[in-house]
């Protein structure tokens, strides 16, 4: 009984700990929300529109949207027997420090709820139909784990999040600045659809083994981890083409091409995952992944705005 009691202090003196809730919201991943919104919010300040409430608005609610689909797929990967205490890459809250999973749920909600008053003031500013395109992103950071068939389970999961969570976020926080959305940020924004989308794919890489163990069907279970990452250094290719492509057609100014400089990133994520087996051998090439979609998102903001300051 005073081992039981004892560990059951441990854990709840570790989920007070601010370091476990922080690696619970997975804070790698989050630049999947914050580099979109900043890359739409210059675009607009291009065309001499900027409100610094609704932005921040936008980019709390992009966050917490990402934090919370995170603790969806901490709850559903637990419940379906996914993630142990040995999985690699998780935030770990309820298998390594006895959160219980209907804490990590009603955060999740919580998140979301916020995210919901915060789309109202952003609607009221903007648009109601931004409600649907909203409802829409939430919803398939609900399904990407929840529900009777998870988008994680099948080979779209990249397709989807790189759409709702990389390129769609670019046109809304676009949209709520301007009002419209124009021919150059629908272009503008596809380099960032991709990178999120390879971020997805570089965790289902990482997760290959166990995932072929468990029934599921991603993208490198139907094509195999070798074609997996060919195709991951194909798409790196084709952003950095279309990035060219964008300042060749004069749809983008020059400056754009400072993102260029992030290269090295996407070199070291794809050869990072060569001959690796090893989910804890792969974690250099997912954060090189990540930190690709960052320094190329980064880079190019800054660009664009240094295009508006001259």
């Amino acid at each position: 009984m005073q081992v039981q009691y004892k560990n059951q202090s441990q854990s709840l003196s570790q989920t007070r700990n601010w370091k476990v809730w922080w690696e619970l919201i997975r804070p790698h991943t989050l630049t999947a929300s914050i580099v979109p919104v900043l890359l739409g919010t210059v675009l607009a300040l291009l065309d001499g529109k900027f409100d610094g409430l609704i932005f921040a608005a936008m980019m709390v609610a992009s966050i917490l949207i990402q934090i919370a689909t995170n603790l969806f797929n901490e709850y559903y990967d637990f419940k379906r027997g996914l993630d142990t205490e040995e999985s690699v890459g998780i935030g770990g809250g309820i298998v390594r420090f006895g959160m219980t999973p209907q804490l990590i749920m009603k955060l999740a909600l919580s998140l979301y709820g916020i995210s919901v008053i915060l789309g109202v003031y952003i609607c009221a500013s903007s648009s109601w139909w931004l409600a649907l395109l909203g409802a829409g992103c939430m919803l398939v950071g609900y399904l990407y784990t929840g529900g009777p068939l998870p988008i994680s389970r099948t080979p779209f999961g990249e397709l989807l999040s790189g759409l709702f969570l990389g390129y769609l976020v670019i046109l809304i926080s676009f949209f709520i600045q301007t009002g419209y959305v124009s021919n150059t940020v629908m272009l503008v924004g596809v380099p960032s659809w991709i990178l999120v989308s390879l971020i997805n794919l570089s965790n289902n890489l990482r997760d290959h083994d166990g995932d072929k163990a468990n029934g599921r069907k991603t993208l490198p279970i139907v094509l195999g981890p070798k074609r997996a990452i060919r195709f991951m250094g194909i798409m790196f290719a084709v952003v950095y083409l279309w990035l060219v492509g964008l300042v060749i057609t004069n749809t983008a100014t020059p400056w754009v091409l400072l993102a260029l400089l992030s290269i090295p990133k996407a070199v070291a994520a794809t050869k990072g995952f060569i001959g690796k087996t090893e989910p804890i051998t792969m974690m250099p090439a997912m954060k090189a992944t990540a930190q690709t979609n960052t320094f190329f998102g980064l880079l190019m903001a800054i660009g664009l705005f240094i295009s508006f300051l001259m």
